[in-house]
């Protein structure tokens, strides 16, 4: 199934199928009539003697060299050989489908001058799988991501490398095995495809449904672990939260309290418990993963006005003029992108603290100490909770702002840079980290319940329980136990452990737009 794009409307859920399922796309047929208009307006002016940024001039600091009409067509060329200048590893193929995604998009709004070969192309491409090899490294997020955007537009032109088949290629040789033709760029057109912020958008939104499905696990493991640690549901009464009025612990709130909905593990202890009040990281879960999820969402808003938006320069204005600006500067992804770090930290930095209850015997409500059955001739999950520590502590490093950072680059002339590209980057690494910690607490949650036999958990927390016990077994003795922290990641990861509950309890990330 194709995903059919209607630039500056393309809502988030389009662009999460995207990012997970790989789905191709193309842009609504009436964009096009705008596309070409845009391309005759630049066609004209290159034609002409006026000098026009980009069109008929060269880049950044040379702007001020005249090109002759002849050359403009090379001069595209150029750019984008001389701007393939990526290191590192490829970014990962959905990233890539993703980004070529963002620029159908800001190229269908029309104001780009790209002839509608150029459109046809990166539809093909998307379609018959020609992935254009992009290193993860190279952009400071103004100017747009140039360095990685010159890697898609090389393959476009046939030089540089794709994968097709689930083989690394030259792109020529990609382009011809699945029936494509190279582009020969026009005026401008190697320009309108560089220049943009697509690369940090893409990242920043793979970071964002990553760290939004993260942190509706975290709302299951928090429920489980809640019960295994016979902790009350009474603070999350729904009159406490609205007593404070922000939505995403309202909406937490309510989560938490339907799936621990009709515990008997919960009904066992609400009369005669000792304990008055339960550990911040039991107690004060919706106002810290609420919170959260809020800066999800207002990231979340940011980033799908960027995804419709046009971010190249110059640009082709609806009185027909051609006007350099600034659209290209990624500042809003830059700090959408630290929004989410640090939402991607809080989730796990309290998520670890349950851990960390559940394996102590001082605060876990009579659990054996870290959870092992036989405590002493084995460790059960005490490293399994270091490993968690350590992660957490690696995301709290990685989630210091990068959008305070600036370098100047190209001799001044782009003397203030909003560092978006790699800012986004991290997050994948950031939510690698926090499936692993939400797994760690999956298993140690599980662990708890098995514990509390014949006491069981709710129905919907059951489904759950399943679905962990469906990949790691309970923990009876001491074993090589990698193998469990992986497949518990994965289970989040995946999206399989939010699939064991009912649809609608988990919290949507709805932007309002």
């Amino acid at each position: 199934m194709t995903v059919v794009l209607h630039p500056g409307s393309v809502p988030l859920a389009e662009l999460e199928k995207i990012y997970w399922q790989g789905t191709p796309v193309r842009l609504d047929a009436s964009f096009h009539k705008g596309i070409a208009a845009a391309a005759a307006r630049i066609a004209e002016i290159a034609a002409g003697s006026a000098p026009v940024y980009g069109i008929n001039t060269g880049f950044g600091k040379l702007a001020s060299i005249r090109i002759d009409a002849a050359d403009v067509g090379t001069l595209q060329r150029n750019l984008i050989l001389s701007h393939c200048c990526g290191v590192g590893n490829a970014l990962p193929e959905n990233i890539v489908r993703l980004i070529m995604a963002l620029k159908l998009i800001s190229l269908g709004r029309g104001a780009s001058g790209v002839r509608p070969e150029l459109i046809s192309l990166i539809e093909a491409m998307l379609a018959k799988g020609v992935i254009p090899v992009i290193p993860e490294k190279g952009s400071v997020g103004a100017s747009g991501d140039l360095a990685p955007l010159a890697h898609m537009a090389a393959a476009m032109i046939g030089e540089g490398d794709v994968t097709f088949g689930g083989t690394r290629m030259h792109a020529s040789e990609g382009l011809a095995k699945a029936g494509l033709t190279p582009v020969v760029l026009a005026a401008k057109e190697g320009l309108a495809l560089i220049n943009g912020t697509q690369v940090s958008t893409a990242l920043a939104l793979a970071g964002l449904f990553r760290a939004h499905r993260s942190a509706q696990s975290a709302l299951i493991t928090g429920a489980l672990s809640t019960d295994a640690a016979m902790g009350s549901s009474a603070p999350f009464h729904p009159d406490i939260h609205t007593l404070r009025g922000h939505r995403g612990q309202i909406d937490t709130g309510a989560a938490l309290r339907r799936l621990l909905e009709n515990s008997p593990i919960r009904e066992s202890h609400i009369e005669g418990d000792e304990r008055v009040q339960d550990p911040y990281c039991i107690r004060c879960q919706p106002q810290v993963d609420g919170a959260c999820l809020d800066l999800l969402r207002m990231a979340a808003r940011t980033l799908e006005i960027e995804a419709n938006a046009v971010t190249d320069n110059p640009l082709v204005l609806s009185d027909g003029s051609v006007v350099s600006g600034g659209n290209f500067h990624a500042e809003p992804v830059a700090f959408a992108a630290d929004q989410i770090a640090i939402a991607i930290c809080e989730i796990g930095s309290i998520a670890q603290r349950r851990i960390a209850l559940l394996v102590d015997p001082a605060l876990s409500y009579g659990l054996p100490a870290f959870l092992a059955r036989k405590p002493g001739l084995n460790s059960g999950l005490m490293i399994a909770e270091v490993t968690s520590a350590a992660l957490m502590s690696e995301n709290k490093q990685m989630s210091h702002p990068a959008s305070v950072d600036s370098t100047p680059t190209s001799a001044n002339q782009e003397d203030h840079v909003s560092m978006a590209c790699h800012g986004a980057r991290r997050l994948l690494q950031m939510t690698d980290n926090l499936f692993s910690i939400i797994g760690i607490e999956a298993l140690t949650a599980a662990q708890g319940i098995d514990l509390r036999s014949p006491l069981q958990t709710s129905p919907e927390l059951t489904r759950a329980h399943a679905a962990i016990r469906s990949v790691v077994p309970t923990l009876d003795e001491d074993r090589y136990m990698a193998p469990d922290l992986k497949a518990v990641s994965d289970l989040v990861g995946s999206g399989a452990l939010n699939s064991a509950i009912s649809p609608d309890i988990l919290p949507a990330l709805d932007t309002g737009l």
